[in-house]
């Protein structure tokens, strides 16, 4: 489970550095508005949530495993 955690979070750190290369630098449209930060953004959370999630799974998994027999008895 940790290797796949710590795979998923290469894959859109590797995601969001193309996306970001790939964004023109000038100003064509004033209007255009500010998506490649707002992208990064989105990347960035998916990342820290994808890491937060590879850290503390087990132990999320642990609890849960827990509750449910629990539940079960």
């Amino acid at each position: 489970m940790k290797n796949k955690g710590n795979r998923f979070a290469a894959l859109l750190i590797a995601l969001g550095t193309a996306l970001w290369a790939g964004v023109p630098s000038g100003d064509d449209n004033p209007e255009r508005g500010d998506v490649p930060g707002w992208v990064m953004i989105t990347l960035m959370s998916a990342v820290l949530v994808a890491a937060l999630l590879a850290l503390a799974g087990p132990a999320l998994e642990s609890m849960f495993n827990q509750a449910m027999d629990t539940v079960g008895s």
